[in-house]
C-alpha cells in the first residue's frame, strides 16, 4: 500500500509539474497564449468573464490529456503496479479539476471545462500502457 500512496503523490506532482511548465513554455514562445494566461489571472482576480479563443481552449485540452496519460504513467511506475494507482491518481484529478474549473468557469465556455474534466481520467489510460511495458 505504501507503494501506492507513494505512487499517487508521484503522479500528482508530475501532473503539477508538468502543467505549469508547460504553460510558463507555450506562453514564451506563444505570444498569444502568454497573453491569454495573464488576462486569465487578472479575469479571476476581478471576478469578470473572458473571451477564450478556440486555439487556446483545444491547446489546454491537448495538455490536460497528455499530462494525465504522463502523470499516470509515471504514478504506474512508481507504484510498481498500474490498477490502483492510476484509479487513485485519476479520481484525485478528477475531483481537483472539478473544483479548479469551478473556480474558472466565467472564464471559458462550459464544453472547455466538461472535455478539460474529463480529460482528467487519461491517468487510467496509463493502466493499458503500463501493463505493456517491461519496465514493471
Amino acid at each position: 500500500m505504501g507503494r501506492i500512496i507513494v505512487g499517487v503523490v508521484v503522479g500528482f506532482i508530475v501532473w503539477s509539474i508538468v502543467w505549469v511548465g508547460s504553460e510558463q513554455t507555450l506562453g514564451r514562445f506563444w505570444t498569444e497564449f502568454g497573453a491569454h494566461t495573464l488576462e486569465a489571472e487578472k479575469a479571476l482576480t476581478n471576478n469578470t468573464s473572458l473571451e477564450t479563443s478556440p486555439a487556446i481552449a483545444i491547446a489546454n485540452l491537448i495538455r490536460s490529456f497528455l499530462t494525465s496519460v504522463i502523470a499516470g504513467y509515471l504514478a504506474a511506475l512508481a507504484a510498481g503496479e498500474y490498477k490502483r494507482s492510476t484509479m487513485i491518481l485519476g479520481v484525485i484529478l478528477v475531483a481537483v479539476g472539478i473544483a479548479v474549473e469551478y473556480m474558472f468557469w466565467n472564464l471559458a465556455p462550459a464544453w472547455y471545462h466538461i472535455l478539460f474534466v474529463l480529460f482528467l481520467r487519461q491517468a487510467y489510460v496509463a493502466d493499458s500502457v503500463s501493463r505493456h511495458s517491461s519496465s514493471l
